[in-house]
């Protein structure tokens, strides 16, 4: 079985079982900052004006910049056709949460309001590498040299976290295994 459609299971997977009795409620608005609000001081959910110019980790595919929180529209516009696109009832949100499945990562995204923004991204083979250069098959020490040793273990994952995003690595048997970009979105509430 190849990798890709292996990581593709997994995350369909949990996306279909996020609703459990562990999902989160969240509250709050996610808010971009423009002209006329940047003065407001952001909360807990809003996309602040440093995720909305893409801070934080930014994965970079075909010169197009994705960073966590940020309206989807734009972002998929310039991506295209997808190869496959799901969606399903969110639990945390009111709305739909929607998976987009391009050639070498998913994109998946969260409803706030009358936008959609992104929440994650997944790669699915080692054909694309984080904007870093770390790509799965990569051997642990090498996201270490390249992203330091100021990471947490969360469930399983080395997690490194900044301007409330998070850049994870599964590592099996010394080798990236998956890679994912993810929103803190979830974890603020």
């Amino acid at each position: 079985m190849k990798k890709g459609f292996f990581l593709t299971a997994v995350c369909v997977s949990l996306f279909l079982t996020a609703c459990g009795d562990d999902a989160k409620v969240i509250q709050g608005d996610v808010k971009t900052v423009t002209s006329e609000n940047k003065d407001e001081k952001a909360s807990a959910g809003d996309v602040s004006k440093d995720k909305a110019s893409g801070k934080g980790f930014v994965f970079v595919t075909d010169g197009i910049e994705i960073a966590m929180d940020i309206d989807a529209a734009d972002t998929l516009d310039k991506l295209g056709e997808p190869n496959s696109y799901f969606e399903a009832p969110s639990c945390a949100f009111d709305g739909v949460d929607k998976m987009y499945t391009y050639k070498s990562f998913e994109l998946d995204t969260y409803p706030q309001g009358d936008r959609d923004h992104i929440s994650s991204i997944v790669f699915k083979d080692d054909v694309i590498t984080t904007k870093e250069g770390i790509a799965i098959g990569d051997p642990a020490s090498k996201v270490i040299d390249t992203y330091g040793s100021d990471y947490e273990e969360e469930k399983g994952m080395h997690v490194y976290k900044k301007d409330g995003m998070k850049l994870c690595f599964i590592i099996k048997d010394d080798t990236v295994a998956a890679v994912e970009y993810r929103s803190t979105v979830l974890d603020e509430q």
